[in-house]
């Protein structure tokens, strides 16, 4: 045992009376962790690793005179920490004084941390505008915790702890799609990397910007088939743009300074691997965190003009053409949509683009393809000429392949990926659409088709009137929920979607104001989605706006813990739950298969009273006239909200 310095201080461990006589406890000071002992009518403190492998003395116990580690049973002198004769590794010892008042040790103050590479790390990702990090902290990855602990001391982060990783990957995945900005998602070695790769690849699908961050286990154990030793480089190797492992000898600043530019750039997944050794390594003197500036150019590229004169002279020679308009024109839609008035054109969304064009707008036709109006159909089937800025023409989009098309995007891959088109022009979304509007001629052939448009919405909004009060005994109809959900979500909400028969409902029925933003798991279709992207809405927009979320109750079932996630940080989030009892969707599509019907019912418990017991507000809605109130309640409501509305799986 040193002698103590000037400095060194005392601090209570423990009542005299805390502790029996035979028996060691833990004792936390600050930061430290100290075995506290009590034997032979005498109190003892050590350090609380073992120095063999680090095993918690603490709960060891005492044997013989001895205490015993729990993990390998190394043994030790529980007053002074001295081993056996011809042993010389021992904890730390610290003086002990027993008071009227308990027991005390004398401790030195604690040395102030050197700045780590995790440190530097994370000074370097929220530079280039990390905000938010959900993820679950455990023993392989405390060291890069820490430093995003310190990162929120600092008001620089913000760190969302959840129930399971795969929700923290589709909660920054939708954080991404929403601003396209880069979240994090955060786990440990092996499982806890590996349940992160779902959400991922719903990232890489749908081009969202997101930052993956894996802890790993020592490197001088690594490859060796030590626990949760995982090649994650290998496991992530399909869906991440960029990886890298963290080494001792790495210029850890500009890896970091890598994998956002490609997660915030190319909108792909990165993927940061950090040893266990390495997180809390000290940082290289003089170390520097790196920063975006200097390191990103304009992306306000405009088209080749032979390629655009010949897109004008198209589209002027055009009688009916339809301007289609996919996710990728998100940021762009007053100079897509100042085209289409300009024109008098029709212009229908990719469901993905869902909300991008208010249903109530003059030439607004709403959504395409399987989750479509049949206003969005009647023009692509009527129309002469497609102009189509930032869809991908994927089989489910419903654009048709056979129509004379423009095709406009910023990512050169994606112009004619699936088969060709007419007029390919790589170019911004928003400077292509100006510069066509631009160069038009004064007179152009195409009529002004707002009147038909109007015409078809009537029929339409008839039609869906009258599925309002469909009633075959076995729950509400999806239009007359759509229904109310149109007329009570506010017009600048976030609205996150699930996977389902819940999805086609909400595509064909539910009516967008314009400033409305859908969030859905697009190319990869993964069910689930819905809870965990309202949670990363709600931390993108800081309760600036209402965040919904809709799902089944086959999609719910699968992330429904994280409604205490949802409670724990107080999110004002509605999820809307369409119970039905099964999976829906598939169930039909068995049926449309001609197979029978097998393995699609679900076992629910109430969900409504689930949610009461996380510490949500849970209602259950039975019949039509209770919708109104139950929702307008529900989004009243601060905090989270579940509403679980009985529906009948046939009346979509």
């Amino acid at each position: 045992m040193n002698e103590p310095s000037a400095t060194a201080q005392w601090h209570r461990l423990l009542g005299a009376d805390d502790l029996e006589e035979g028996r060691v406890t833990t004792v936390s000071i600050g930061t430290r962790s100290f075995a506290v002992s009590h034997y032979d009518g005498q109190f003892g403190c050590v350090d609380n690793a073992c120095p063999h492998q680090g095993g918690p003395l603490g709960e060891g116990s005492i044997e013989n005179g001895w205490l015993r580690c729990p993990w390998h049973g190394y043994d030790y002198s529980p007053l002074d920490g001295k081993p056996p004769g011809g042993f010389s590794d021992a904890p730390a010892c610290f003086p002990v004084d027993v008071r009227d008042d308990g027991v005390y040790v004398q401790l030195e103050p604690e040395p102030v941390p050197p700045r780590t590479v995790s440190d530097v790390v994370v000074e370097t990702l929220t530079n280039w505008g990390l905000t938010h990090v959900f993820g679950m902290v455990g023993h392989s990855n405390l060291g890069f915790a820490d430093a995003m602990r310190k990162a929120e001391e600092r008001g620089e982060l913000t760190y969302i702890g959840i129930r399971h990783e795969g929700a923290a990957a589709f909660a920054a995945s939708a954080f991404g799609k929403l601003t396209g900005r880069a979240a994090g998602c955060f786990g440990i070695a092996g499982p806890g990397s590996t349940n992160l790769l779902t959400g991922l690849y719903d990232a890489k699908e749908d081009r969202a910007p997101v930052l993956a961050l894996s802890g790993q286990v020592p490197s001088k154990v690594k490859g060796r088939g030590a626990f949760q030793d995982t090649d994650l480089e290998a496991a992530f190797a399909g869906v991440a743009g960029y990886a890298a492992t963290m080494q001792a000898g790495s210029d850890h600043a500009e890896l970091a300074t890598l994998a956002m530019k490609t997660a915030l750039i190319e909108r792909r997944v990165s993927h940061l691997v950090f040893p266990d050794e390495v997180q809390h390594m000290p940082a290289a003197e003089g170390a520097e965190a790196s920063s975006p500036v200097g390191r990103i150019g304009s992306r306000k590229i405009s088209p080749p003009s032979a390629e655009l004169n010949g897109a004008v002279a198209m589209l002027a020679d055009s009688k009916r053409p339809l301007i289609v308009v996919g996710d990728g024109a998100r940021e762009d839609m007053d100079d897509v949509l100042a085209l289409a008035e300009r024109l008098g054109t029709p212009i229908v969304t990719t469901f993905r683009a869902k909300g991008l064009v208010a249903d109530d707008h003059p030439l607004g036709c709403g959504v395409m393809g399987r989750s479509g109006t049949p206003i969005a159909s009647w023009f692509m089937n009527e129309s002469d000429l497609l102009l189509v800025f930032g869809a991908s023409f994927s089989n489910h989009t419903g654009i048709a392949d056979y129509k004379p098309t423009i095709q406009v995007d910023r990512d050169p891959m994606a112009l004619g990926r699936f088969h060709p088109v007419d007029m390919p022009l790589q170019g911004d979304i928003g400077v292509t659409a100006s510069a066509i509007m631009n160069a038009l001629p004064e007179s152009v052939a195409c009529a002004d088709l707002t009147d038909e448009v109007a015409d078809r919405w009537s029929i339409w909004t008839a039609e869906k009137a009258s599925r309002r009060h469909d009633d075959a005994g076995h729950g509400l109809g999806a239009a007359a929920l759509m229904d109310s959900l149109s007329r009570l979500v506010d017009p600048n909400a976030v609205i996150a979607v699930d996977v389902g028969n819940n999805t086609y409902s909400f595509g064909r029925y539910f009516e967008v104001s314009g400033g409305q933003r859908v969030l859905m798991s697009g190319y990869l279709g993964s069910i689930g989605f819905s809870l965990p992207a309202a949670m990363g809405a709600w931390a993108a927009v800081g309760g600036e706006r209402q965040v919904v979320s809709v799902s089944g109750d086959g999609g719910f079932g699968q992330y429904a813990m994280e409604l205490t996630t949802a409670v724990k940080y107080d999110m004002n989030i509605t999820h809307i739950l369409m119970n039905n009892g099964e999976l829906g969707k598939i169930s039909k599509e068995q049926r449309a298969a001609h197979w029978d019907v097998w393995q699609t019912s679900l076992h629910n418990p109430d969900f409504s009273q689930f949610a009461q017991l996380c510490g949500a507000k849970g209602t259950r809605v039975t019949r039509v006239d209770e919708l109104d109130g139950a929702i307008s309640e529900s989004l009243a409501h601060q905090g989270p909200a579940l509403v679980e509305v009985m529906t009948d799986a046939f009346l979509l």
